[in-house]
């Protein structure tokens, strides 16, 4: 097993596009990481640079304690699982999996014992002998990740691998995936560009946008403490609600002037008195808004007033998304809310969940 190091990686293509810029990472063995963000933000072009198939154009890349910038991909030890599971359609499940050891020599009763243990693992063993076309997209899947296990490789490397698989057969290759990390006890890095799969999968999270790092961190420290606007906006379903904000200073207590309301301020006043009497985006998540009345009654300095414009039933919760004196609120509600579309709403927010950025940079203040 392996722990995987990137000092200062950068990808800059012939044109001067720079793919990856300044990439320091530390990946501890055995660890699930996930390297996540929106489509373009270099996280594939980083998979594929570990793997060998990118070249890296600056820093160094080591594989345990060895530097592999100019190692070949076979030699590296590691195996990929692709997005299109990139499966040989004339050989049997069998052969597809046995191939990469046929081509190192590896004994005929060696392949045997690998194959049956893996197939055994991804509960594949019945379907040894059909081909990729008589399989399901999750049985394919799991011959692609059997493919990789077989190899007993120090890392694995999967790039988007459920993207291409229904709702409901990606929740459950999820849990499968999470699974095997666990009994393989293997370093894993994953990616994705869908948040739920990073939040329920990763050790940690890599949240990247324009080939630059935004944060490493825990899942729970990424939802509760981002650092910017940007992965606040990220992480979280629905998104964090961003509303324009004003923080002054009232009878020696600071409050938060939002849209004409005030809302009491739950944090240190030091930690905010360089923005007194300063515009700040006020960042408040659905999950913490709500227009119940034991909620408004326990948030009642925190009340605010809008317009109910869609109401979205989604059984056991209902989404509402709220005019507020022209800013966009979206509330994550329970069932039993009496709101109407195009009424009139009173809801609270919990005022010790609100997330202040600077207005320029979108820098977290507190």
């Amino acid at each position: 097993m392996a722990s995987v190091t990137l000092k200062n990686i950068y990808k800059i293509y012939e044109d001067g596009f720079t793919a990856v810029n300044d990439l320091s990472l530390d990946i501890g063995d055995k660890e699930f990481i996930v390297l996540v963000g929106p489509s373009g933000c270099g996280k594939s072009t980083t998979l594929r640079m570990i793997a060998g198939l990118e070249e890296i154009s600056k820093g160094e890349l080591y594989i345990g304690d060895r530097k592999v910038n100019s190692v070949a991909p076979k030699d590296r030890n590691i195996a990929m699982v692709f997005q299109s599971y990139a499966l040989y359609p004339n050989k049997t499940v069998y052969k597809n999996m046995s191939f990469g050891l046929e081509l190192h020599k590896v004994p005929k009763d060696e392949i045997r014992r690998r194959v049956t243990e893996a197939a055994k693992v991804l509960d594949i063993e019945h379907l040894l002998e059909r081909r990729p076309k008589a399989l399901s997209g999750g049985q394919r899947q799991r011959v692609a990740l059997g493919r990789a296990m077989v190899r007993n490789p120090d890392v694995f490397l999967l790039d988007e691998p459920l993207s291409n698989l229904d709702a409901k057969l990606r929740t459950a290759m999820r849990t499968e995936i999470t699974r095997l990390h666990q009994k393989l006890g293997t370093t894993f890095i994953y990616v994705t560009h869908d948040q739920t799969e990073a939040m329920t999968m990763g050790d940690r999270i890599v949240v990247m946008k324009d080939g630059v790092v935004q944060q490493v961190d825990t899942p729970q420290n990424l939802y509760n403490r981002p650092v910017n606007t940007f992965v606040a906006g990220f992480i979280g379903s629905p998104q964090m609600n961003f509303i324009d904000g004003c923080i002054i200073e009232e009878n020696e207590a600071v409050t938060l002037l939002v849209g004409g309301d005030h809302i009491p301020f739950a944090g240190s006043p030091e930690s905010v008195a360089p923005y007194i009497g300063k515009k700040v985006t006020v960042g408040i998540r659905p999950e913490d808004i709500d227009d119940s009345e034991y909620f408004i009654s326990q948030h009642s300095r925190s009340v605010l007033s809008g317009t109910v414009e869609v109401k979205e039933l989604m059984g056991s919760e209902v989404f509402l998304y709220i005019n507020c004196l022209g800013n966009k609120i979206t509330a994550r509600v329970g069932p039993e809310t009496q709101a109407k579309a195009d009424a009139e709403i009173k809801f609270a927010v919990d005022e010790s969940k609100i997330h202040l950025f600077d207005k320029e940079s979108g820098i977290r203040i507190m």
